[in-house]
């Protein structure tokens, strides 16, 4: 992902989420996705859709303690 994409990428989830401390974090050993976090909690990861050029997958996993 480029530095272009990932400011699309949060800007949309910014405004998606109504949450301006959304951020992206690339991926040291990978090129392909960044992480994401709120505030400095990290909440998931944005991949490039395979199947669609341009598209973007945001998968975030919510854990059983998470939920306690």
């Amino acid at each position: 992902m480029n530095d272009r994409d990932i400011k699309r990428i949060e800007a949309h989830l910014k405004t998606t989420f109504a949450n301006t401390t959304i951020g992206l974090r690339p991926r040291p050993k990978q090129k392909d996705s960044c992480e994401v976090y709120v505030g400095e909690e990290f909440v998931g990861v944005v991949y490039q859709d395979e199947d669609e050029d341009g598209s973007f997958l945001f998968e975030m996993a919510i854990l059983s303690e998470d939920l306690a």
